[in-house]
């Protein structure tokens, strides 16, 4: 009895608000198959965090070899944290839309900014992810697909 209560609370909080409502839940390749980010929910909101990368360690240089850290942050505090494992997107609230999320933080750890963020899925099953510093005209977009 205890398995099937655990089961049942599962789908009941895996399954989408609404019964065609779309989700944006699950793993993504980033534009460039660089990275697979994973959201997930946390809280009330969304976040997304890097699960896996095409190269997840230094080349060249000191690190040579070693796992992929945050060096571009701007607090020196989180330049040793690793790549791998780092939430990136967070604070994602649906906008009404069914399939708009918004109000969220995207970080970069290409550039170490922190940028203002939109998520919407496509009607083709993509995501388009939107960074922007100010307005939304001032930013740029990727196209992520899911994980097969």
């Amino acid at each position: 009895m205890r398995k099937s209560a655990l089961i049942a609370s599962a789908l009941v909080f895996s399954a989408p608000a609404g019964a065609d409502a779309p989700s944006i839940l699950g793993r993504w390749v980033t534009e460039g198959g660089k990275s697979h980010v994973e959201i997930y929910p946390c809280g009330a909101h969304l976040c997304g965090r890097i699960v896996w990368l095409r190269e997840p360690v230094f080349k060249t240089g000191e690190h040579a070899g070693k796992p992929l850290m945050d060096t571009r942050n701007p607090d020196a505090s989180k330049r040793a944290r690793p790549i791998l494992g780092l939430t990136m997107m967070w604070n994602l609230v649906r906008n009404g839309a069914a399939d708009e999320w918004e109000g969220g933080r995207l970080y970069n750890p290409e550039d170490g900014e922190t940028y203002k963020g939109t998520v919407k899925l496509r009607a083709d099953g993509r995501l388009y992810v939107r960074g922007y510093v100010g307005i939304s005209l001032l930013g740029k977009s990727q196209v992520w697909e899911r994980v097969r």
